[in-house]
């Protein structure tokens, strides 16, 4: 671990705009994939008949490698710059991506927008950007992806700028917390060193502006809560419960809750990369072993939390949600998967309580009879089996969810209150 403050970073921007080039770029860039693995790469890729693609490639490959242990749905790849040390969380660009953004991205702490100068603002440029900012992502930073394939034109970049400021305001995205930057990924141009061929771009190169980045508080004050993703059983240790520690501290010794399973115990031991530790914090991937809890007493989607102020169990929750796609109408009844950090509840929408303007979020309507496509919403939800959840003024990174149904994801949201059970 570096010793710099730390920052969660999701890069997120349509499919073919050049996230994973952008991505690994980035890792080259900085010195986190040493020369010989690009190499090796491009070898790869021109075999493969896709030269070019060696840094889209160093994303897909590394992610197989990446630790055998503990599998995370999302590529997480860590890169050093002056000031800071990022994990990236990269966002898949298809469909899928907005349950791992919510699940595991949410917590991203700040956002780069990927978008090709060659086509714009594209269908899920605007839906990443609406979920940017309904999950809390605070600056953004633009790059102006392609740069080398519109001749390096500063009118087009113009434009791209325009049509993307449009759709900041659209979304009450504050266009002066962002910033942006013409880049070719591909090439190198201003990722980590000013390009010749736009001296008419005066701005910080990539590498510059995130180092530039507020720096993120984190959640150590806020009570422990840690999802559970998997429970192993370890011979000479027993049940390991394993899981990403999302807020607070976790120490040999504390007494911990297990919501809703609703069982606990004290904590013995705590791993961490095969190493025990005597503390862990947000961020942290831990396994950790809980005198008395056996393999069959928790779950995946169960949460740790302190013995004396354990996760919340809802009966009920009252949520913000946008509905991203749905082919009708969603109205009062509707039973849908809502995947919320770790767990996967099918909840019933009980009531559509208000319909919200997406552009202000001021309320165009009370109860409404139904919801659809484009529109955000307040609802209660109740979740057909227990679920732990928080509201997300208090613990924001247990407060948010995607809802599933039909195999994509129709809808995001975070949760305003919780009524406990």
């Amino acid at each position: 671990m570096s010793d710099k403050p730390h920052q969660n970073l999701a890069i997120i921007g349509h499919v073919d705009h050049g996230k994973s080039t952008l991505v690994g770029r980035l890792l080259f860039e900085t010195g986190s994939v040493p020369e010989h693995v690009i190499e090796q790469y491009r070898e790869e890729a021109e075999e493969k008949g896709k030269g070019g693609f060696e840094f889209a490639y160093v994303m897909d490959n590394l992610a197989e490698e990446r630790e055998r242990g503990v599998t995370i749905d999302i590529a997480h790849q860590e890169f050093d710059t002056d000031e800071y040390f990022f994990t990236i969380v990269d966002c898949p660009g298809h469909r899928d991506f907005v349950k791992n953004m919510i699940t595991g991205a949410s917590q991203a702490d700040n956002a780069v927008l990927v978008v090709a100068a060659d086509d714009g603002v594209a269908p899920q440029t605007r839906e990443h950007v609406f979920l940017a900012r309904t999950l809390g992502i605070n600056e953004l930073i633009i790059g102006v992806n392609k740069m080398d394939i519109v001749d390096y034109s500063e009118d087009t970049y113009k434009e791209v700028t325009e049509e993307v400021k449009q759709l900041l305001k659209q979304v009450r995205f504050s266009t002066d917390d962002a910033s942006f930057i013409p880049i070719s990924a591909f090439e190198g141009d201003n990722v980590a060193e000013k390009s010749g061929n736009m001296d008419w771009f005066q701005g910080p190169t990539l590498l510059e502006a995130l180092n530039d980045l507020p720096e993120a508080e984190p959640p150590t004050d806020a009570p422990l809560r840690l999802p559970i993703q998997d429970v192993y059983t370890i011979s000479g240790i027993g049940t390991v419960p394993v899981g990403r520690l999302e807020t607070g501290m976790m120490h040999p010794g504390d007494n911990v809750s297990f919501q809703p399973s609703d069982v606990g115990g004290e904590v013995k031991t705590i791993e961490m990369h095969h190493e025990e530790v005597d503390e862990a914090g947000p961020g942290d991937n831990v396994g950790f072993n809980v005198r008395g809890v056996g393999k069959d007493d928790i779950r995946r989607g169960d949460v740790c939390g302190p013995a004396d102020d354990p996760p919340s169990v809802a009966e009920t929750f009252q949520a913000q949600v946008v509905v991203m796609q749905h082919p009708s109408v969603i109205t009062a009844g509707y039973t849908p998967v809502f995947h919320a950090h770790t767990a996967q509840v099918a909840c019933t929408i009980e009531s559509i309580d208000q319909k919200l303007d997406p552009a202000s979020g001021e309320v165009a309507e009370e109860d409404p009879d139904f919801i659809k496509s484009g529109d955000a919403a307040v609802v209660t939800v109740r979740p057909q089996k227990p679920l732990s959840i928080e509201p997300s003024s208090e613990i924001p990174e247990l407060g948010s969810f995607a809802i599933r149904d039909m195999g994509q994801t129709i809808a995001a949201g975070k949760v305003l209150s919780v009524n406990e059970r």
